[in-house]
């Protein structure tokens, strides 16, 4: 039986790369959770994309149990989260199954874009923060600087941060005794009515959706009839249990507590992350705080190399779905490319994972398309319509204006580049908000930039420019109007749906001027002359 009192839960962020799996890694061996013989690296990573890129995708909760300087048994509850900007719905949600933070800093590389974003959305949620830097033995390691940079940059008393090095195992004892001192025990009620926060569910072959649960209020147990708020369903929980970090079977779940439910739900849909469960005889009177129904942001068309793999790529785009609540499909025909699927994704990462799980996972030979946003277009009528793709534009007499997502983006980087980044955020329409020198050295630029424009290879071009020193992180921040056209390009005379694409008034030239040159050379020599040109509605602007 557990004390309320003897709960910690807490979750590990950070910046991609800055260590986190490693310092889990440590975490569960200190505390005998895992067997040293099945320890293996970044244990908590469980797709080979997440080993190989050395990135977080799914979160694993893990169960630790710890026997404190003060002679308490205690126990832990570790809530994994994905790090990078693409999934920050993700991380907004298994801190909110949270009381405290780990906040892990390379101690080389100091505070980054992706470090702050994440530390605000848990000051946001009102979590206390353990300030973690991170690889204190490598030999470039600077941790005076990054204890003033966590002082100045982020604003958290860096008195208390605590030095380690996960991949040494130094200060690992200070780091669990720090959890249970300075994180709060949960709050909530366990004779109150049940209220669980599902912060993530995976789909199982034989046992349906799986959900993962912090239960704030009540108790959770087999055979009970509980009510999913959101999705308004009712089931009857099957299994209750913890994570050790295998499932394994418990009688009930109480509150504080965080494990999984398994009743007989049958899609991802039903189990919405970021949902509360309640019970179905005495419901609660209203949900958990901080439910979105997240919508995809960039789009692209996926069609199989083999037209007769369109069946199959259906049923694999289905199975992905079943545990990425995020992707969205539509099915799509191109006359170029044949019968394939309209796909959306939460950013450009979460696009270049899936399409890299349906080669490795589903063998299936694919045809990406560039990707794209979703314009609003207002038109002459009053109507606003949602264009996804070019084909989706209407006749440009009918539009009255259209508008564009924008992000804000926040650049770190050496003060030495500032010129060059700011010359490329202008470049693509990008509007200047502020500049901060955070050292002499080091700089934080933000500008709000067309999310089309930062899809396309922004990210690389500012890596190129600032030779990998910058760090960026970007937040939606809705739509504006832009002075955007549609160009397509003819072939004989003839629109190719394939080559059409949107882009501001002002680059439709040079851009279709590429376009043509690169078909040039690329179409194979005809006996006779073949017209190549681009057009805005029927006006051509280049040949």
């Amino acid at each position: 039986m557990t004390n309320m009192n003897n709960i910690r839960n807490f979750c590990i962020i950070a910046h991609v790369d800055h260590g986190k799996s490693t310092l889990a890694d440590r975490l569960l061996e200190y505390t005998n959770t895992i067997d040293s013989r099945k320890m293996r690296q970044q244990f908590l990573d469980t797709m080979d994309i997440e080993r190989e890129r050395g990135i977080t995708i799914k979160l694993v909760p893990v169960r630790m149990q710890y026997r404190a300087n003060d002679g308490r048994e205690y126990i832990l509850n570790l809530i994994d989260t994905p790090g990078h900007v693409d999934f920050s719905y993700e991380v907004s949600r298994s801190l909110a199954a949270c009381e405290g933070a780990l906040l892990v800093i390379d101690a080389a590389q100091g505070v980054e874009a992706q470090t702050l974003a994440n530390a605000y959305l848990a000051v946001d949620q009102g979590l206390e923060i353990i300030p973690v830097i991170n690889k204190i033995d490598l030999p470039g390691a600077r941790p005076d600087e990054v204890l003033r940079q966590i002082e100045e940059v982020i604003g958290l008393d860096s008195s208390q941060a605590i030095l380690v090095s996960a991949k040494e195992g130094i200060g690992i004892p200070e780091v669990l005794e720090a959890i249970v001192k300075r994180v709060p025990p949960p709050t909530g009620n366990e004779d109150a009515k049940l209220q669980a926060l599902i912060f993530d569910s995976i789909y199982d072959n034989y046992r349906g959706v799986i959900s993962y649960v912090r239960v704030v209020n009540g108790c959770i147990k087999k055979g009970q009839s509980i009510f999913f708020m959101a999705t308004r369903k009712e089931y009857e929980v099957e299994e209750v249990g913890f994570f050790t970090p295998f499932m394994s079977p418990a009688e009930e779940l109480k509150a504080g507590e965080v494990g999984y439910v398994i009743a007989n739900v049958k899609t991802i849909w039903e189990a919405r992350v970021g949902d509360t469960i309640t019970d179905a005889n005495s419901p609660a009177d209203k949900p958990l705080p901080g439910y979105k129904h997240i919508k995809p942001v960039v789009f692209c068309g996926l069609y199989p190399l083999d037209r007769d793999d369109f069946p199959r790529l259906r049923e694999a785009i289905e199975k992905l779905q079943l545990n990425d609540s995020a992707l969205t499909f539509e099915p799509e025909t191109s006359e170029a490319l044949g019968f394939g699927f309209r796909c959306g994704f939460l950013g450009l990462l979460h696009m270049d994972i899936t399409i890299e799980r349906l080669k490795r996972e589903f063998e299936i030979d694919l045809v990406a398309t560039a990707p794209t946003v979703a314009y609003e277009i207002l038109l002459n009528d009053g109507e606003v319509i949602e264009a996804r793709k070019p084909s989706d534009f209407p006749d440009p007499v009918k539009i009255e204006e259209i508008r564009e997502p924008f992000i804000r983006l926040t650049i770190f980087l050496p003060s030495d580049y500032v010129g060059k980044a700011m010359k490329l955020c202008q470049d693509r329409h990008g509007e200047f908000v502020s500049l901060d020198y955070i050292t002499p050295e080091r700089v934080k630029l933000i500008y709000d930039l067309p999310l089309a424009e930062f899809i396309v290879d922004f990210h690389d071009r500012l890596k190129s420019l600032t030779r990998g020193y910058a760090s960026i992180d970007y937040e939606q921040i809705g739509y504006r109007k832009s002075d955007l056209v549609k160009v397509d390009i003819l072939i004989h005379g003839e629109p190719v749906d394939a080559f059409s694409f949107i882009c501001h008034k002002d680059d439709a030239y040079k851009r279709a001027l590429g376009v043509i040159k690169k078909l040039k050379e690329l179409i194979p020599r005809q006996l006779f002359e073949v017209a190549i040109q681009a057009s805005i509605g029927s006006r051509v602007i280049a040949r």
